[in-house]
């Protein structure tokens, strides 16, 4: 069976840019995977973020279908903290009345949760005090060719993600109100929605919207086992969180159970990836990845994505190195024939029916190269 490629925009803003300017590089990046033949075009929803100007995803998805031909146009994901059900399910419906051609309603749950703050207020205070070293905890493996790296240990800013939470009008929530979240946001959409015994809502323009709703998880738990018992499509994520792929994916296939929306689990795995006409300068053109994942996993929030130049220039050391050795194992750089082969590995090894590409650099242009590259040497195969 033939996988799929998609793609997923992080929004993000380069050095010396604009929100004004990041926001049209994304509008021309749509046309131009629209025009490859690319599936889908997602947007992240990041907040906080000096270098992401797509905190705001469901204004940009309309204006996105607007300007593209065929794509399908979603989110990936709408954190469905940060809202309400009923919110989420009119954003949805509001997209696919505009894009004319449905909407790709893809959430998940925001985070981290209390417990994960306090454990990374204790993570914080071991490592400053020598009792823990920075970097991965175990070895790196590799399965079935797929690059599996060991969680990091790395400071954490729990004041930061505490405010956070409470500009976005978060809460620690209970895992098991997801599901819950998920239902009400199926109920509006399909008019089954009931706030009392024998009565019902009418949440416009939600209802009937061609609106195809996924959940997506980057661990085995809650997330994959709401997609799966209501029969949903999922996203798996392994460029963000690659140590738990597997296990994710397979968690999410054991709790499937068929629904009048599919008869068959279905995945999408991400992937962050970046294709140049040889491995040494896809290397070279991604050099500002480790700055900018450093920034964000210490700041929790990242800075704007730097040039080579800049990059070269950033004061890197062996132990920085090890607080992002994870992401950068597990990102695929490199010429057609290096990315092609592993993006392989990483279908087969998840079974994936489609994987969505992110991909970041400095120069949009390099952007847009990158998956003219892949298209073509995955159309090839």
């Amino acid at each position: 069976m033939t996988v799929a490629l998609s793609v997923l925009d992080l929004v993000l803003t380069s050095e010396g840019d604009t929100p004004a300017e990041t926001l049209a590089n994304s509008l021309e990046l749509a046309r131009v995977t629209d025009a490859l033949g690319y599936r889908r075009y997602w947007l992240a929803e990041h907040h906080f973020y000096a270098d992401g100007a797509g905190a705001a995803s469901y204004i940009l998805a309309p204006l996105i279908a607007e300007r593209t031909k065929a794509i399908r146009v979603g989110t990936a994901v709408l954190v469905i903290d940060n809202y309400s059900p009923v919110h989420v399910a009119e954003i949805a419906g509001t997209c696919a009345a505009l894009t004319g051609r449905g909407f790709d309603l893809g959430i998940g749950r925001g985070g981290p949760s209390a417990e994960q703050v306090a454990k990374g207020r204790i993570t914080s205070a071991k490592l400053a005090s020598g009792e823990l070293t920075a970097g991965p905890t175990s070895e790196f493996r590799e399965v079935d060719g797929v690059t599996i790296p060991p969680f990091v240990t790395a400071p954490f800013n729990a004041d930061r993600a505490e405010l956070n939470d409470r500009l976005l009008s978060r809460t620690p929530g209970d895992p098991a109100d997801f599901g819950g979240q998920v239902d009400d946001v199926l109920g509006f959409l399909d008019g089954s929605y009931q706030p009392l015994e024998g009565d019902t809502l009418d949440v416009a323009p939600a209802r009937g919207a061609d609106v195809e709703l996924w959940v997506h998880g980057s661990t085995p738990g809650i997330s994959a086992e709401v997609a799966g018992r209501r029969g949903l499509r999922f996203g798996a994520n392994y460029h963000n969180f690659p140590q738990l792929v597997l296990e994710t994916v397979a968690a999410y296939r054991a709790a499937f159970v068929p629904s009048a929306e599919l008869a068959e689990p279905y995945v999408a795995v991400s992937a962050d990836v970046l294709v140049a006409a040889t491995d040494e300068l896809a290397e070279e053109l991604g050099a500002g990845f480790r700055p900018w994942m450093y920034s964000s996993r210490l700041e929790y929030a990242a800075r704007p994505y730097l040039s080579p130049a800049s990059a070269a220039a950033f004061p890197w050391n062996d132990e920085r190195e090890a607080i992002v050795a994870d992401r950068v194992a597990a990102r695929i750089v490199g010429s057609p024939s290096t990315v092609v082969a592993r993006l392989r590995a990483l279908a087969r090894a998840t079974g994936a029916d489609e994987l969505v590409i992110t991909t970041s650099a400095y120069d949009p242009a390099d952007k847009q190269e990158s998956y003219r590259l892949l298209a073509e040497a995955w159309a090839a195969e």
